[in-house]
């Protein structure tokens, strides 16, 4: 019902992000001043994220995106700017902005963006532990088993390290950085700073076409018909008519090789992280170096694959439930951040024992993450009664459904947008 609600709801409490008065696109609004841009995309350490928000007020992302980073507001404060008018910035035209930011100062200030080391600790004890027990496992004859627990351990890397990406694990942004590359790149075998950036213009603006990467699927998969414009769809008409059943294992597995095998290696030689080769590499090593030597070399590539694709459809399955089914937001349409949290992201409720907050490491409160991508995940579920006031005051659904419901609505769309695309 919320989510049918959803979408019939009038855009009413999104306010468009305030264009620069004059129309200078060079600027952009952060914190009350106009800063000059235009000379600094390209050196900008983050990529041209910054194109999104040139002649706009990107105080919000500024904020969520370098709240720890003393580097971001020294590179900030080198910038050429000028005082910005009263009612340039969306907070002074938005009252669901300005309870946010009131909210997120109240948040901070009772210390819900401080680390927790013993949280941390066990969330590497138990990658650790369920790599061990599925070594052990396969070494000792239950393959199937011990492949399983291989490949969720694989993706429980994947969650844990997307809290290094998002420096919310130790709060120190070189360690964090450094533990995202390690548990990525030796628990997934991927690019730690390939994800940032691609992962950063998905938290920007959420399900905005030709913003959000997370959208840019094509040939393998669609999740909505307005993303098809501008990507090239499969030859093969049946392949996107069977998307719904072929999503798990075999896309998702087609994806996870893409990344690991080209896309990931390629971003970090050509940006020249070393450490990520060498922990990518170490994995390689491991599963076909070594395993070969015990189980020979197509068993260990057929276990490998096994693993692998439990370990894809895992995290990517789960990641598809809190966005693929939401509407999008055109490419020349801008809401504000709170808006894009609220109507392009949807939670997935903690189920009994809360045993969906362990299976998805609390990312099934996506609109508190994307609210404050910088918290430490396991505080989600506590601020969520608070967002769903602030939401509530202002006459905003805050979308949340059972974790089979999540999983029948967005393989519902899968197929019907997979059979819809060609008529």
């Amino acid at each position: 019902a919320a989510l049918r609600e959803m979408c019939k709801a009038k855009k009413g409490g999104g306010k468009q992000l305030l264009k620069a008065k004059y129309g200078d696109e060079k600027e952009m609004l952060i914190k009350g001043s106009w800063y000059q841009v235009e000379n600094f995309v390209k050196r900008h350490p983050g990529g041209r994220i910054l194109n999104f928000y040139r002649g706009k007020d990107a105080t919000q992302a500024y904020r969520e995106f370098h709240q720890r980073s003393e580097r971001a507001d020294r590179l900030l404060k080198s910038l050429k700017s000028r005082p910005a008018d009263k009612g340039d910035a969306v907070i002074d035209n938005d009252k669901l902005v300005a309870d946010f930011v009131e909210l997120r100062a109240q948040l901070e200030k009772e210390g819900f963006f401080k680390p927790d080391y013993v949280h941390v600790f066990f969330r590497f004890a138990e990658i650790v532990f369920m790599h061990v027990l599925g070594l052990y496992l396969v070494f000792n004859g239950w393959y199937l088993t011990g492949l399983s627990i291989l490949g969720v351990a694989e993706g429980r890397c994947g969650w844990l390290m997307h809290e290094g990406g998002h420096n919310s694990l130790t709060g120190n942004i070189t360690i964090d950085h450094a533990l995202q590359v390690i548990t990525y790149g030796l628990g997934c075998g991927m690019s730690a700073a390939w994800w940032r950036n691609q992962h950063n213009k998905h938290h920007a603006m959420p399900q905005k076409l030709e913003h959000d990467v997370d959208l840019n699927t094509l040939p393998l998969v669609l999740f909505h018909l307005d993303a098809a414009s501008h990507q090239k769809a499969p030859a093969s008409k049946w392949w996107l008519r069977m998307q719904a059943m072929l999503f798990p294992n075999l896309i998702c597995s087609m994806v996870a090789m893409f990344w690991q095998l080209y896309l990931h290696p390629r971003h970090a030689l050509r940006t020249k992280h070393y450490s990520e080769l060498l922990s990518m590499g170490a994995r390689w090593a491991f599963i076909f170096g070594y395993m070969p030597t015990v189980f020979g070399f197509w068993p260990t590539l057929l276990g490998a694959l096994l693993s692998n694709g439990v370990g894809a459809t895992y995290i990517f399955v789960n990641f598809a439930v809190s966005h693929t089914h939401l509407p999008v937001v055109k490419a020349d349409e801008d809401v504000s951040w709170v808006v894009y949290a609220a109507r392009h992201t949807m939670n997935v409720k903690p189920g009994p024992f809360k045993w969906v907050d362990w299976w998805m490491s609390y990312l099934n409160f996506q609109i508190e993450h994307h609210l404050f991508p910088s918290m430490p995940q396991f505080r989600h579920p506590i601020v969520s009664k608070r967002v769903q006031k602030l939401f509530a005051k202002h006459g905003i659904p805050y979308l949340q459904t059972s974790y089979t419901e999540a999983m029948r609505i967005t393989f519902n769309n899968l197929d019907h947008v997979g059979h819809a695309f060609y008529g």
